[in-house]
Formats: C-alpha cells, structure tokens, sequence
C-alpha cells in the first residue's frame, strides 16, 4: 500500500512543549500499528545508520553515547561544540548520542556532528503531549499514554553552514504517541530558521521522507521482519569505507575515463575499488608488519579478467599477479612489471590445467594440439597453462572467476593458500554450467546464486577451510564474499581427490580447457 501520511495544516500549535519557547512545526502525521520499543529501536538504528535515510551519507560514527559511559569518563569526555539543551516539558530526556555524519564524498560535503535526544513523557497518564489527530485540527485533548520523542539537533552556526544532505533547519523531531488499545501515530516536526519556512519543496520532501522510512521499519519490524544480510562481520564499516574513498578519490576519475573496454566502466570501476579497499583492509589484519615483501606473501588473481583488481593493488604497494585465458584491451595500460609471476609481469594469458587433472582418455587429438600450441605459443619455456601451485601463503583472489570458482578452495587447500573468493556464474568443476543443489539451510532462498554460494562453500568447508562470509558494499547484487584464511584441518591429495570425485570429477575439464582458448573472453 502506497505510504499516504496526514500533511498537517500550517499553523497548527506544536505536539509537544519546548521550554526555550522555540516552535517545532509539525509537518506529516501517520497512524501506525508499531509500539514505543520497536520505534525507539529502530529510531537508534538510523542513528547509527544514516545511510538509511539519505544515499549522500556513508554513516554515522557515534562520538558520545550517554548509555556507555561511565559518571567519572563523563567528566573526563571532549565533546564538539554543541547545541544548548533541549527541555520538553513534560518529557523526561532517557539518552544522549552525539553523532558524526560522514558523507560518501568528503571533497564535495563536510562531515556534520549532530546531538540526537531520547525522550519518553515522565508521566504517561497527563497530557504532556498533544495527539497528532487533535493537534491537526487545531485543538488539543488528552494525550495518548505514552509519548516517545527523538531529536536531532545539528552543530551549525546558521543555516548557510549547513552541508546539502542535511535540511536547512535548526532541529529535526520524530515522535511516536501509544495509546493502551494499541493504536499510535507517528509525525516528523523541524525546528524552521526564519530565512527557510518550512513550506520550501526540499524541506516538505524531506519530512515526507522521513516518516516514510520509519513508518516502513517500524511496521516491518512489526511484522516479523528479520534481517537476512548482515554486513561488516570481518571488516569494520569505518574502516572499509575510509578506505573505499580514499581510493575514490584516488583512482576513480581517471579509470572511469580512459575505459578500454566495452562494458559499462562505472559498474567495474567502482565495483573493484570496493573489492580493493575489503582486501587491504583485510591484509592489514593478517598481515600487520605491512605490505613489504618480507611480511606481505603477495597475491595472484585466478581468472582476473579486464586486470583493474591487480593494478589497484599493485599499484597500492601490494605484489602480486593475475592472469585469464584471454588477454584483454585494458591490459595494456594496467600491466606493470616486477611482479612475483613466471614472467615478471602483472598480468598474464594463462590456462588453469590444475596438476591433479590428467588428460582423460576420450580427449580428442583436437584438444591436445589447442592445449599444446598454447602452452607453446609465446615462446615461454613454461608455455602458459598453469598447474594451479602457488607458493604457500600466496594469498589467492577469485573474483567472479566463474569456472575456476569451485576450484578455489581446493587449490588453496592444496598450496597452503588463504582464498578469498566471490562467486558469480555458475560452474560446475568440470567447467560446464551448472544448478548446484538448493541450500543446506532451508530457510535460505533457492535461487541459482543462493545454490552457488552454499556450494562452494560446501568444497571449502570439506577442504579443510573455516568459511567466512561477508556481504561486500559493492555495487554488485554478486556481493558474497567466502573468505579461508584459517584451517580446521589438514587434507592430502588422496583425501582432495575423494572430494573432487564427491564433487561431479573432472571427466571433459581437458576439453573445456581447449574450448576457451579459442573463445573471446567474456565481461559481467
């Protein structure tokens, strides 16, 4: 059903009493069906999470929590200069935060700190509070049982000092008003400065917005909705998202611009340094001496298509290779030398031919001569089909690998290798497309992709691998991330041979091997 607030009349008195004798003016109303702790619930999650309300926002790094401080480490707390304190009559202030607002880009807004208020009516059977439905008529009666009321109040000299993403007013209020029978409204009220009425387009939208979103969670909530995606399990968002701009701002401009290839460069630019920032974060968990090659084991990139996940890295200091079954255009401005690869160089043209896949029997003659024209064709004395052995600790990256995806965790497990890999078609071990099994979890949905997941995921966890998984803030709906990096026992190769038989064999991988050499690579 299409979300229809009540838009409150102008002059209607305020719902609720400031001592200041300032006037907060109600703008939208809405009946809800949601009790006092599930909106104060989900009034503290957009607290922490601003992103939820505006898509100019990364999020919000709580500075102060009243909750979470001691009396003698509040006497010893520096806060920013904030605004003076808010008094509602009536009302009893249960909790004071002080955020800061980080926006997703830093060159074009600042950040803002904003002190967000928690407040319940002291005495729920007074009329503390006007009822919205009262209030919009332009009297008032007795007020529902209980009041709950949440201010945000920014550090702002004037209204001009404002950043764009925030409304040009002084306050932002949501209150939410319970009555015994279970019936509530909720209604969004800004504190107005005289130079911006609160009758401005932006500033209606605004509100209009923001009652929309907590009259979607809070009736969500309501109605047993449970989270499915959990994100920030490995990486902290700060620090991933410090990263991401960082890099952003870096890099982005410039990879945007000179594109080579044909797919859309906003989607992979952005996508990549997304997947870059996870990554160096991440090494610098695992790896905290640094990224020297004393301490960094460098990384090769399985299947690394256009090659802008390597330069990123590289690039940032990290060693390592990737390398695909076909060149690709961009290569050429990505490629860079010095890298811990059978050649030196960055990026190279290589067939994965894993050692424990022998030429089966029924290979044509055809397959042969493509494989081994192949292995010969530049003249490199180890030709360019890789056995799939990396020195241990190489830490192996399979991004949207596609048909070396399954074979990820079994490499690694067979090299001694950490593995991060993101699944996204779907490949069987032999190479052919495939529909793995539904979930182990019944709960989980039964999509191709939900299926991949759970099935590679199934190789590592009998590979020997701790399976941890992170959704990755990428642009991407091929955003799970499977992380190994940490054994819960040991396999040798007669166990792992088991496995890949468990797992369909490799019957036709010789052939498919040949197949590729003679298609065009192909872009996600």
């Amino acid at each position: 059903m299409k979300f229809q607030p009540l838009e409150i009349p102008p002059g209607t008195p305020s719902f609720f009493h400031d001592a200041a004798g300032r006037t907060w003016v109600p703008l939208y109303s809405h009946a809800c069906s949601f009790g006092p702790d599930i909106f104060a619930d989900k009034m503290m999650n957009l607290v922490r999470n601003p992103n939820l309300n505006s898509s100019w926002l990364f999020r919000a790094d709580i500075l102060y929590d009243e909750a979470k401080v001691t009396a003698v480490l509040r006497l010893l707390v520096i806060l920013p200069p904030s605004p003076p304190a808010v008094v509602i009559r009536g009302m009893t202030l249960e909790r004071t935060l002080v955020r800061r607002l980080i926006p997703r880009n830093e060159r074009r807004d600042k950040p803002l700190d904003q002190t967000c208020l928690f407040y319940t009516s002291s005495t729920p059977s007074e009329p503390a509070v006007d009822s919205a439905a009262a209030a919009s008529k332009g009297s008032a009666s007795s007020a529902p049982s209980l009041s709950t009321l949440v201010i945000y109040m920014p550090h702002s000299p004037s209204a001009d000092a404002l950043p764009f993403y925030h409304p040009k007013v002084q306050g932002i209020a949501h209150l939410h008003q319970w009555e015994p029978s279970g019936k509530g409204t909720i209604s969004v009220h800004f504190l107005p400065y005289p130079e911006h009425p609160v009758t401005d387009a932006k500033i209606q939208r605004t509100a209009y917005h923001l009652l929309e979103i907590i009259d979607k969670h809070g009736h969500g909530a309501a109605g047993g909705y449970v989270k499915r995606v959990n994100h920030d399990l490995v990486i902290p968002q700060d620090r991933f998202q410090n990263r991401y701009a960082l890099l952003k701002s870096k890099y982005a401009r410039r990879l945007v611009d000179s594109w080579a290839e044909k797919t859309d460069p906003t989607k992979h630019v952005f996508e990549d340094l997304g997947i870059a920032a996870f990554l160096i974060e991440l090494w610098s968990d695992m790896y905290p001496e640094g990224k020297g090659t004393a301490t960094f084991p460098g990384f090769v990139d399985i299947g690394c298509g256009n090659g802008l996940l390597v330069y990123l890295l590289t690039q940032e200091g990290y060693a390592g290779w990737g390398f695909d079954a076909r060149e690709r255009k961009s290569w050429a401005q990505y490629r860079t030398g010095g890298q811990p690869s059978p050649s030196g160089s960055s990026l190279e043209e290589r067939l994965l031919l894993p050692a424990m896949v022998s030429r089966e029997k029924g290979a044509g003659s055809d397959a042969s001569d493509d494989i081994s024209r192949s292995s010969s064709g530049r003249g490199d004395d180890d030709g360019v089909v890789h056995d799939g052995a990396f020195p241990p600790g190489t830490f192996i990256v399979s991004n949207h690998a596609d048909e070396l995806t399954p074979w990820t965790p079994i490499l690694a497990a067979l090299s001694r290798c950490p593995f991060i890999m993101i699944p996204c078609c779907s490949h069987s071990l032999v190479g052919d497309k495939f529909r793995a099994p539904p979930p182990r979890d019944k709960a989980k949905a039964r999509s191709t992709y939900a299926s991949l997941v759970d099935w590679v995921s199934c190789i590592a966890e009998d590979c020997g691998w701790k399976v941890e998984t992170e959704m990755l803030r990428i642009p991407s709906t091929r955003n799970t991330c499977l992380l190994g990096r940490t054994r819960t026992r040991e396999v040798q190769l007669a166990d792992v041979e088991a496995l890949v038989a468990k797992y369909g064999g490799t019957g036709g991988y010789y052939d498919n091997v040949a197949k590729l050499i003679k298609s065009g690579p192909r872009g996600h």
